[in-house]
């Protein structure tokens, strides 16, 4: 598993809980002056999972408000940006005098820890608000600080272009971190970064002033979501990924030269994996090995077949009995 730590408030006693929230979590990065409704019984969770080089966290907690005022920064300086993505209640945040409103993860926003800022964050129902945040040091950001400045609390698309690969990416790192090893942190460090990146390029229309080398991994990145959203589709080929992100086959494949895989073994094998997944699963057992095979792109059974023996050493039939067994 990634290395994390997890508080979880509701193992102390009732009148202990915002208080050991206040120690641990609240004052980590940013320290803050906060007050909430709630701190009689103050139930909240957060998890950190450490990328190497950048922090990511997820959140759960009752409606509270923080105040990071001049004084606190002058005496706590944190030279870091702070990407936040709240996935469930209402937030409003103010900084360099710029107030932004934000609610149920369509959208990020952005702060500079290094300066005063003011948060409000508020419960839409009876589940406590939840959100993810992306620690990143001012020096690991590709892009110049007076630009990056004009960003701060500022609406960021969580659900389109290089955003909704973002919000995506840290969604599966912060509520699944045991799917992957602690040797993969500076690689998931070096994605994340770059997917921040070429979203606040985006939003600033200076993409171009990106390294080449961060161009190039987003643009990995997005054309692998592709790739994934259009796996059923049996006419998904590096023709149409090509043709989809307006690149050239040979510039596909220069994409895909560092790894493993062609960009055509990448569709296979991502293909096989998800129906090996899905007969395994009890709950598609009524589905046939030919439409579980059809589900995910293969329109041959006979190739569908010597494919799935090639990969995992027994047909698509044994390995189903084999997981019912």
């Amino acid at each position: 598993m990634l290395p994390n730590q997890v508080v979880d408030t509701t193992l102390v006693p009732a009148a202990q809980r915002f208080d050991f929230w206040h120690a641990l979590v609240a004052q980590e990065t940013a320290p803050a002056h906060i007050s909430s409704p709630h701190l009689h019984d103050f139930r909240a969770y957060a998890r950190a999972v450490d990328l190497d080089r950048i922090t990511l966290t997820a959140l759960r907690y009752p409606s509270l408000d923080t105040i990071r005022p001049a004084t606190l920064v002058r005496r706590h300086e944190a030279d870091v940006y702070l990407v936040a993505l709240p996935v469930a209640g209402r937030s409003a945040l103010v900084q360099d005098r710029q107030e932004v409103q934000l609610s149920e993860a369509s959208e990020f926003t952005f702060l500079d820890a290094s300066r005063p800022h003011v948060a409000s964050h508020r419960a839409t129902g009876p589940e406590p608000l939840d959100n993810l945040t992306v620690q990143i040091p001012h020096h690991e950001l590709p892009l110049p600080p007076d630009r990056v400045r004009r960003l701060l609390a500022a609406r960021l698309r969580a659900d389109r272009g290089m955003g909704a690969l973002l919000a995506q990416h840290v969604r599966r790192i912060a509520r699944h971190p045991e799917q992957y090893a602690p040797t993969d942190a500076p690689v998931l460090a070096r994605v994340t970064l770059d997917l921040v990146s070429a979203t606040l390029a985006q939003h600033l229309g200076r993409s171009g002033d990106l390294p080449v080398e961060v161009r190039q991994n987003a643009l990995r990145a997005r054309v692998d979501a592709f790739i994934d959203r259009h796996l059923g589709d049996a006419a998904l080929t590096p023709a149409t990924v090509a043709a989809a992100h307006h690149l050239s086959l040979r510039s596909l494949h220069r994409l895909f030269a560092d790894g493993d895989l062609t960009v055509a073994a990448t569709i296979r094998s991502r293909r096989l994996d998800r129906c090996r997944r899905d007969l395994a699963d009890p709950l598609l057992a009524e589905l046939s090995v030919r439409a579980v095979a059809a589900r995910w792109g293969f329109a041959d059974q006979a190739h569908f077949s010597r494919a799935f023996r090639a990969a995992y050493g027994c047909s698509p039939r044994a390995w189903r009995d084999a997981a019912r067994r």
